[in-house]
């Protein structure tokens, strides 16, 4: 193990010192410019060393799930809303065009139109039975119960929220529910990885209306309609579970 902490340090330092050198050569290329518009000072530098790749990198889970949910909102067309804790990024581009309110535990300071940010505990939701239509909650419920967020720690903390969603979620009305699918494990405090027949045994009293999936790694986007035997053959994969009740 310190052999191999070693060489990673190792790696690590040596790729640094190289991207910094590409940085002073730019820095000094670009400083005999003349240019009068910007004076070019060495105390107000701010290199980033990493971004000359090939393709423009990005999460696979954060851009995919996203997509796949305001896809599916658009099919669905409602008239609101509601987002449980999911990435603050998806319901700020949503509210443009569908009136969002959004609940967390801890609550985003955010001032846009059509976007409602107010505090909210996924394991005791603010609202009634059966009085949600349009509802969703991605990459979130893997990691409650683990104080990763400040929250109380709670093994089952993960299945009391899937039983508060249920609670909410009214009749007819489409749930978008997003966790890690592959080997099932948990990774303390960062979240736990589910199987896809987990999922579908906590929703066994809804009806599954897609299951799309994104894999951990390949050139394959949203993986529509996927399969129970594809979500098994993954080690750490984003599942997308469009329920209705």
């Amino acid at each position: 193990m310190k052999i191999k902490l070693k060489s990673n340090f190792i790696y690590k330092y040596l790729k640094y010192i190289y991207f910094y050198g590409l940085f002073l050569l730019d820095w000094f290329k670009f400083k005999q410019i003349k240019n009068s518009r910007f004076a070019v000072r060495w105390s107000e530098r701010y290199p980033q060393l990493y971004d000359k790749t090939a393709n423009t990198d990005f999460d696979r889970h954060y851009i995919y799930h996203p997509a796949w949910a305001a896809r599916i909102i658009r099919e669905i067309n409602p008239i609101e809303h509601v987002d449980i804790s999911s990435t603050l990024n998806f319901c700020a581009m949503l509210s443009a065009f569908v009136p969002v309110k959004f609940y967390d535990y801890r609550p985003a300071k955010i001032n846009l139109s059509g976007l409602q940010s107010e505090a909210g505990n996924l394991l005791s939701l603010p609202f009634t039975d059966n009085s949600i239509n349009s509802l969703s909650c991605m990459h979130t419920v893997e990691h409650i119960g683990l104080g990763r967020y400040g929250d109380s720690i709670d093994s089952d903390g993960d299945l009391k929220a899937i039983s508060e969603l249920k609670r909410v979620l009214a009749f007819g009305g489409n749930l978008l529910f997003v966790v890690p699918v592959g080997k099932p494990r948990i990774q303390f405090n960062a979240h736990r990885i589910y199987s896809y027949d987990m999922i579908l045994e906590y929703f066994k009293d809804f009806k599954l209306k897609e299951f799309s999936l994104i894999q951990e790694k390949g050139e394959m986007g949203i993986i529509k309609n996927a399969t129970k035997e594809m979500a098994d053959q993954e080690n750490y994969a984003c599942g997308c579970f469009w329920f209705t009740k």
